[in-house]
């Protein structure tokens, strides 16, 4: 299965994501944190760098929940702004 590249406009919405969630982790360790959503560092590493603009919901569900964020915020704070 091929994949469809990502549009400019979502590798952004990643890289927001990405500053959302490595802002609210703030002096927690990335191992600590991803441990407690149950994802691998390696993961949180490639979401909050950007490598992986478009994590699985239940990822990003688990990191808000982990992080004390809510999904309506993440959604408010990383959908594309009107040009």
């Amino acid at each position: 299965m091929v994949r469809t590249p990502l549009t400019p406009e979502e590798r952004e919405r990643g890289e927001r994501l990405g500053r959302l969630l490595r802002d609210a982790r703030g002096g927690r360790s990335m191992t600590d944190v991803a441990a407690a959503a149950g994802i691998s560092a390696e993961t949180l590493r490639k979401i909050e760098t950007g490598r992986a603009p478009t994590p699985a919901f239940f990822t990003v569900a688990a990191l808000a929940r982990t992080l004390g964020l809510s999904m309506d915020d993440l959604v408010t704070r990383c959908a594309l702004l009107p040009v």
